[in-house]
């Protein structure tokens, strides 16, 4: 439906122009490449379009990664999927003073497009920026800030397909772990926690293109007929940005964790109350996955199967302790391995397995007595 509308929308855009096109013979078409920031929603870049026309005193930068703080249950609707993004347009000395601010790098991939190209991709900009047109529901992998511009650069280029040649899949985690690297640790585990099934799909190189930076290696070889889609790039801002501190590995924090709690279990030292404490609080964490599986719009904290560990059935467990069904703990054992075989074959934060072995632990001793 997308992409019958962007269609519709450049036909429409070279009907208007037939007569008389509002931008110049020398006017150029850019994507425009961030890199990312120090906060764990920067991390992965930015994307804009660059319309540059110096005959008629043209120079913006179209951002679809555009957001209001303001808006009413701001949190609760990014929480629940629910949240409008829009896209905004600015002179392109402001959009790179915003990045000159903040020390990221920036840079520019001029399109080989057509006179008449780059007139349909303005129109249908320009369109978009209206008021009634320029929300958009966002989506963090189908639909964001990276992909709108990878849509409307499709659909200015019309009959003639692009070409992103042979890309190596890899799923939507991996891409989320190696953008946030070794100093996000921690934000890696929370990903992890939240992401389903849906984001171990091996991606094709158009999906991988909701990464802005995955998606400027990709224009960079990217054919349309016989030419390259990309005519020039340059770097406009180099990183400058303070490195981030390493924080403490959230796998040694659990694997301490698991040999505390394993110590005090085998000196007959951990009490009661604390298996209660621990159990409840992991059977908190599966009811907030199950509110993100269901009560929600997210289709990737779908089938999320950290559940398995985390299961709300710990509460019931809790409140019985030794007096649980042995059926019961069984299960939930049984869950534990699920659980660690998944983490481990799609690659989730290793720290989630001490947190399992730790649980699957204080289970079997209540099974045991």
């Amino acid at each position: 439906m997308k992409r019958f509308l962007l269609l519709f929308m450049s036909l429409s855009a070279i009907c208007a122009t037939a007569q008389q096109l509002p931008l110049s013979p020398t006017a150029t078409a850019s994507v425009i490449t961030c890199g990312p920031g120090n906060d764990f929603y920067l991390a992965f870049g930015h994307s804009a379009i660059r319309i540059t026309d110096t005959a008629r005193g043209i120079d913006f930068a179209y951002n679809y990664g555009t957001f209001d703080f303001d808006t009413p249950h701001f949190y609760w609707k990014f929480a629940r999927g629910m949240l409008n993004y829009c896209l905004s347009r600015s002179s392109f000395d402001h959009f790179m003073a915003v990045y000159d601010y903040e020390r990221r790098a920036v840079w520019e991939q001029r399109l080989s497009l057509s006179q008449q190209e780059v007139n349909n991709l303005y129109l249908m900009l320009e369109w978009n920026y209206q008021p009634e047109n320029r929300y958009y529901m966002y989506d963090f992998f189908r639909d964001n800030c990276a992909t709108r511009v990878r849509d409307m650069v499709e659909s200015a280029c019309g009959k003639q397909q692009v070409d992103y040649g042979g890309w190596k899949p890899e799923s939507y985690r991996r891409y989320v772990h190696r953008s946030a690297g070794p100093t996000q640790q921690w934000w890696t585990l929370g990903v992890d926690l939240l992401l389903g099934l849906p984001a171990d799909h091996r991606c094709s190189g158009r999906d991988a293109m909701f990464h802005p930076m995955l998606m400027m290696q990709q224009y960079q070889t990217a054919i349309r007929g016989t030419q390259p889609l990309v005519a020039d790039s340059r770097q406009w801002l180099r990183d400058t940005r303070t490195p981030l501190r390493r924080s403490f590995p959230p796998l040694v924090v659990f694997t301490l964790l698991f040999v505390a709690v394993a110590l005090l279990t085998w000196k007959n030292l951990w009490p009661r109350w604390a298996d209660r404490a621990l159990f409840i609080l992991a059977g908190i964490v599966g009811l907030f996955l199950c509110f993100m599986w269901f009560g929600t719009d997210h289709w990737c904290t779908r089938w999320n199967l950290n559940i398995l560990w985390a299961s709300p059935l710990l509460i019931l467990i809790a409140l019985r302790l030794e007096r649980s069904p042995r059926w019961a703990l069984w299960l939930q054992l049984a869950c534990f391995a699920a659980a660690a075989v998944w983490v481990v074959v799609c690659g989730l934060s290793l720290a989630i397995l001490p947190v399992i072995l730790t649980l699957a632990l204080r289970t079997a001793l209540l099974l045991r007595r």
